[in-house]
């Protein structure tokens, strides 16, 4: 302990928000239970995770890492001089902060930061939200403290002695009841509950497919389609779509206050992230996931089929996306179908996730908290 009895937390991860949501979502736990805490974030410069961990009111600081590009580009050439110089900063930020503990929750901006905690003898907590997992988080298990999983088949690919399943972290705000649904639709410029809304989600990133079928949609029926669509397109494509925006339609880059979009949402569009998903199943609304195929082993395909083979989802093949408007208009037509769905998905929900995790951390470091 520190002078002060402060206890210092360093968390790592990012990339996407399936990565960084689930280290904020501990970090304010820690901050709630242990309000002297000191925490820190360390991410990839240059990532989502530089302006959003700080827009939740937690201090970053940048690596110049970098993943392996799976195609043949000179930029690979740079990995080996990146990932030397993230390992001195990272043993920089550790010797400068001395943490009681490092989090990490995968990504490759977490591995040099969890690696030098390792080397120095500081306890190292992973934090996986696939079933499968991801490579960071399977060479950094051996010597972890606690490895929090999500699903029990990623249990195999750990010592069994670490494992601990909780489910994915979600924000907090998920973890509540839903605001009303007039509540949500004026937080997006809708005064009137007249028509379904579409909720589109292609991933904190947005998606390249789920993007262009949705234009595609709008395109065809402008001003009359039968329901709205609250479009979350992806800082990477706003402008590209920002244009196509009509009273039926909102189109948004990002969206920050989810809990109002899924208030909001009669049915929801999303890829089959795993993060994405815990979400989903809280917020229990009928989903039409469109997995991406761009993952290691298919897994959004995997987690898609799993939903989907006990009817708590609809599994829509990226290759058969232009069928998106068909698939909504059946679905909406259909109000039992829709609260099956919804019911279904509801069953795989883990409100408690975030609090597991941070139950278990704090018995391993003999806190009172």
């Amino acid at each position: 302990m520190t002078k002060n009895n402060t206890y210092r937390f360093l968390l790592s991860g990012g990339g996407t928000g399936g990565h960084i949501f689930p280290a904020v979502s501990i970090a304010r736990e820690i901050r709630r239970r242990l309000p002297e805490a000191e925490i820190l974030f360390a991410g990839a410069e240059g990532k989502m995770e530089m302006q959003r961990v700080p827009e939740a009111g937690f201090p970053i600081e940048g690596l110049p890492i970098a993943g392996l590009q799976r195609r043949l580009t000179w930029k690979n050439l740079l990995l080996p001089w990146k990932i030397g110089k993230s390992m001195k900063r990272a043993f920089e930020i550790i010797d400068r902060f001395r943490p009681h503990a490092v989090i990490g929750t995968g990504g490759y901006a977490s591995a040099p930061v969890a690696w030098a905690a390792q080397f120095k003898g500081i306890p190292v907590f992973l934090q996986e939200q696939n079933a499968y997992p991801g490579l960071t988080n399977r060479f950094l298990a051996r010597k972890a403290r606690k490895v929090f999983t999500a699903y029990p088949a990623a249990a195999r690919y750990f010592p069994a002695s670490k494992v601990v399943l909780t489910g994915n972290p979600v924000r907090p705000e998920l973890s509540e009841p839903l605001p009303p649904r007039r509540e949500s639709l004026a937080a997006f410029g809708w005064e009137d509950d007249s028509l379904p809304v579409v909720l589109i989600l292609g991933g904190s990133l947005g998606s390249a497919a789920i993007n262009r079928f949705t234009a595609d949609m709008v395109r065809a029926y402008g001003e009359r389609l039968p329901f709205r669509l609250l479009w979350q397109t992806g800082k990477l494509y706003y402008e590209r779509y920002k244009d196509l925006e009509n009273d039926r339609v909102r189109i948004v880059p990002f969206i920050g206050e989810m809990d109002k979009a899924y208030g909001a949402a009669s049915v929801i569009v999303s890829r089959a992230g795993a993060g994405t998903l815990s979400e989903l199943a809280l917020a229990g609304k009928p989903v039409i996931l469109i997995p991406s195929v761009n993952v290691a082993e298919d897994h959004q395909t995997k987690n898609a089929r799993a939903l989907a083979e006990e009817g708590a989802a609809v599994l829509l093949p990226e290759k058969e996306g232009e069928r998106l408007f068909d698939e909504l208009q059946s679905l909406l037509g259909d109000p039992a179908r829709m609260e099956r769905l919804g019911a279904r998905i509801r069953r795989h929900a883990r409100p408690s996730a975030t609090k597991a995790i941070v139950d278990a951390i704090f018995r391993e470091l003999g806190i009172d908290a």
